[in-house]
């Protein structure tokens, strides 16, 4: 006995499922097909509503027209008042006549009474007519589509008159309704082609403009659509990173919230043309392509960006945008940080020989050179620190100049203070004025160094509200067709260190001046070199009553 096999559910067979599809491509056919087809149906019943309307009358006026013309004849009257109404009478020959020359249905005379003298069916003849004719007796004529002893026909009634215009009877001629009905019918097969060649035109449209639009969805259903468009718009205005699109031509179709703040756009900028709405300068040109590459540093509002910019298949692009600012900031700490562990190092070293000396005369019991020695080590550096902060009474400002000062001095670069420096304490934007004062002196002490007689001079003074900040050098100089290009974004003569790109200080000191109304140029120092003038006309508030300062720095 063999062991019973277990059995599972019964495997059923896939069943189709007929309902809406979900591809584009499916769905826009499907649609224009129904909409082509329900308007060419339409369009085919409203013009054979038309067509019908049209045939009606027309048979309708035929009928009228063969009723007047047999009314028309004088002899007729005559007959009618001089005979009987017989199926053989001359009435009954002439109505019969007329009826097969004109192909009408029947033609009918009757008298004032309403009794037949002609009819189709001769048994009629004598007796009264089915339809009213009291209309066609007083003197009207009639066109109706009526049912009758024959069937439904198209009518036309009109007063029979004798020679001297009295209505001495009626002629009714009918049309058969089935004639047309027949011609209406005979117009659908034609119709109906003209309006299936018109449907399949319109469905090799439909399809090949579906078969387009496949190709532009990438076949995509459009709830696909929605939840991409829907994750699209999360993903741009959650990203850190700002992101701009552009058109072919130029026109700006999205912008994230993070490239609005980075470029101090609005919503408003959306379908306008880049150039309208961004400034001159590099990043409209790195925005609109006009400067390749990859990773491009700019300046935009004094933050410091790197753009990156991808041409897309219908001619636009898309940039994006990092904010690099702190980066920058950090990186200028960091190589500020590394000098004084530089001027540190070297001035451990310098005390250490200091205290080695001190400790000899010391041991020699020199003890008045051991106090002279001293004294004269300590007064440098404090003859430095005075120096500044005689002259620069922002305390900000004057810690920069210090901490510079010490640095020069172990590059073996003197720092000098000009004679003529003297800068109150009413700065409005300070970190802006020590961001360019302190970028200046960087790159003065870098063309500066390594010369046959090194120096760098630095000068702050102020008239009303106006701060003019000069930072010399006794440098190689800046060649006078290079003037403009060196406060490019990316322009620079030295290699860039590990963590960071050159380029960036000359650019942020410019725009920083622009910032606050000001201009920046450089010249030639006297004697060799180079010579940036920063001119900020609203840089200090305005000085309280009695505050003004004297050239000893002490109010006056």
């Amino acid at each position: 006995m063999s062991a019973a096999t277990p059995r599972g559910p019964r495997a059923e067979a896939p069943r189709w499922r007929i309902g809406w599809p979900r591809r584009v491509f499916s769905q826009v056919l499907l649609m224009q097909l129904t909409i082509a087809t329900g308007v060419i149906v339409l369009a085919t019943g409203l013009f054979l509503a038309r067509l019908g309307s049209q045939l009606d009358d027309q048979a309708m006026r035929r009928a009228l027209a063969i009723a007047q013309t047999t009314a028309s004849t004088p002899e007729l009257s005559d007959t009618l008042e001089r005979t009987r109404p017989t199926p053989d009478g001359p009435v009954q020959a002439r109505a019969e006549r007329i009826r097969r020359a004109t192909g009408a249905e029947y033609v009918v005379i009757m008298d004032r009474r309403g009794v037949r003298w002609s009819h189709t069916s001769s048994e009629e003849i004598g007796r009264h007519v089915s339809t009213d004719p009291s209309d066609a007796l007083a003197g009207r004529d009639v066109m109706e589509i009526d049912n009758g002893t024959l069937g439904r026909s198209a009518r036309g009634k009109v007063p029979l008159r004798d020679k001297d215009g009295r209505i001495v009877g009626a002629v009714s001629v009918g049309i058969s309704y089935q004639s047309v009905r027949d011609r209406l019918i005979g117009a659908v097969p034609g119709l109906l082609a003209y309006a299936g060649g018109t449907l399949a035109v319109g469905a090799v449209a439909a399809y090949v403009v579906a078969r387009r639009l496949r190709r532009r969805t990438h076949d995509l259903a459009f709830s696909d659509i929605s939840a991409l468009l829907a994750e699209r718009e999360a993903m741009l205005h959650g990203i850190r990173e700002g992101v701009l699109a552009l058109d072919a031509r130029g026109r700006i179709r999205l912008v994230n919230d993070e490239a609005q703040r980075l470029l101090d756009l609005r919503a408003e900028a959306t379908g306008r043309p880049l150039d309208e709405v961004l400034p001159p300068g590099r990043t409209t040109d790195v925005l609109a392509g006009r400067v390749t590459g990859s990773d491009l540093l700019t300046v935009s509002g004094g933050r410091v960006l790197v753009a990156n910019r991808m041409p897309t298949d219908d001619g636009g692009a898309v940039a994006t945008l990092r904010d690099r600012t702190e980066l920058e900031r950090l990186g200028r700490e960091l190589d500020g940080t590394r000098g004084l562990i530089d001027a540190l190092r070297a001035q451990d070293h310098e005390h250490a020989n200091h205290l080695h000396t001190l400790l000899g005369l010391l041991e020699l019991e020199l003890y008045e050179e051991a106090v002279e020695f001293v004294t004269e080590a300590v007064g440098v550096h404090r003859a430095t620190a005075e120096q500044v902060t005689e002259r620069v009474h922002d305390p900000l400002l004057a810690a920069l100049l210090v901490g510079k000062a010490t640095v020069s001095a172990e590059r073996g670069v003197p720092l000098r203070i000009a004679p003529g420096t003297l800068l109150p304490n009413l700065l409005v934007d300070p970190p802006g004025l020590v961001t360019i004062v302190g970028n200046l002196i960087d790159n003065a002490l870098d063309a500066a160094a390594g010369t046959a007689d090194p120096l760098v001079e630095v000068e702050l003074s102020a008239d009303d509200t106006t701060v003019v900040l000069r930072v010399s050098d006794s440098g190689p100089g800046i060649p006078a067709d290079r003037r403009d290009v060196v406060f490019a974004e990316g322009w620079s003569t030295k290699e860039p260190p590990a963590h960071r790109k050159r380029g960036i200080g000359l650019a942020l000191v410019r725009r920083l001046a622009e910032r606050q109304g000001g201009s920046v140029c450089v010249t030639d120092r006297d004697g060799g070199g180079a010579e940036f003038t920063v001119v900020l006309p609203e840089a200090l508030a305005e000085e309280p009553s009695g505050a003004r300062l004297s050239a000893t720095g002490e109010p006056r």
